[in-house]
């Protein structure tokens, strides 16, 4: 048990003991120049993992998403997302701000589009419309709870990318999730798109960056868009360190992350004033909605007794399990709730 349970997100964790050995230890060059070792390490490792040709290791998950649509698309370009994507809605407006980007919002069932509706909506480009370039999808979908998108629905969705000459991009800031819950292999998510960023300070806990995954000729690409964007770093190896550790020693436990969130959900359930489907929670989010008090009042209580979360908008919390909350954790958050929620218990 912590003395603060912070459920805020799986990005608020501390590197471990071990982490910390590796990035002290780690050996380091200049990476604007090539020559950090121990990044060219991650990025190797990172793209096996998955089966691509090449990786580039970048400070965020936003940056990743930006120089794969910034290398990939060009000004006056149309993209296919899902309506509560994080690249849409939470990256400060980049793909408009920063690339020219048109945006076609599509709604979903948890996080899967519908093929056919992307294909009636999928333009080739004339004098008077946009050509559609590329798709990207989000797995697992953040906004949506965490929830895992079928295989099925990312192969059809690919299928027809691939037959209407459009580009497929996946956010995989928690892909590890994503596999920890369906059982996909990495490869298999890697041979679904043409790029994907995936992030290393989500459920693997370390402190910074994440890694942005193609063939070699993107991953140029990429490299300067990232340059661009400010991204380029010098003795990096540092960080990278953490991130390799990260891939080595963290995957293995996201399970617990997911049991943490089921025993917490079903708790939750079980109290009166918040309303939430125990069966919805596939991975390591929860929302929840409060209705015994405004969701900000709620979280005000909670952070009296050292259990921090977040209010998102007028109706619901979230909350996200990670390896620096532990089952005491949950346990006790759920007693604290009990406490401050009016009602029998």
């Amino acid at each position: 048990m912590h003395e603060i349970a912070d459920f805020r997100s799986d990005t608020v964790t501390r590197p471990s003991p071990a982490m910390r050995r590796a990035m002290v230890e780690a050996e380091v060059g200049d990476d604007v120049l090539g020559d950090d070792p121990t990044v060219k390490v991650l990025e190797s490792m990172t793209a096996d993992l998955f089966g691509k040709e090449a990786g580039l290791y970048v400070p965020s998950g936003s940056m990743g998403n930006a120089v794969c649509l910034g290398s990939q698309v060009v000004a006056g370009d149309e993209i296919i997302v899902e309506e509560w994507a994080h690249c849409l809605n939470f990256e400060a407006g980049g793909v408009a701000g920063l690339f020219g980007l048109l945006t076609r919002t599509l709604s979903s069932h948890r996080g899967a589009m519908d093929p056919d509706e992307i294909a009636s909506w999928i333009r080739p480009g004339d004098l008077h419309a946009p050509r559609t370039a590329l798709v990207a999808v989000e797995n697992s979908h953040n906004f949506h709870g965490g929830a895992v998108v079928p295989l099925a629905n990312l192969t059809a969705i690919r299928e027809l990318c691939l037959s209407r000459g459009v580009l497929t991009h996946l956010d995989g800031a928690r892909i590890w999730n994503a596999a920890a819950t369906s059982g996909v292999p990495l490869p298999e998510y890697g041979a679904l798109c043409d790029s994907m960023s995936v992030c290393l300070s989500k459920g693997l806990g370390a402190p910074v960056g994440s890694v942005v995954l193609g063939t070699r000729a993107m991953i140029e690409r990429a490299r300067v868009f990232r340059k661009r964007l400010g991204g380029g770093m010098r003795q990096v190896g540092i960080l990278a360190a953490a991130g390799i550790h990260a891939l080595a020693e963290m995957r293995g436990r996201i399970g617990d992350d997911h049991e943490h969130a089921r025993v917490l959900a079903e708790g939750m359930a079980r109290l009166p004033g918040l309303e939430l489907d125990p069966a919805a929670v596939e991975t390591n989010i929860i929302f929840v909605k409060v209705t015994a008090m405004p969701p900000q009042e709620f979280v005000d209580r909670l952070h009296a007794d050292n259990i921090w979360t977040l209010a998102l908008g007028a109706e619901e919390c979230r909350f996200v399990l990670h390896c620096d909350v532990d089952r005491e954790d949950v346990d006790r958050a759920l007693a604290v709730m009990a406490d401050v929620l009016p009602g029998e218990r």
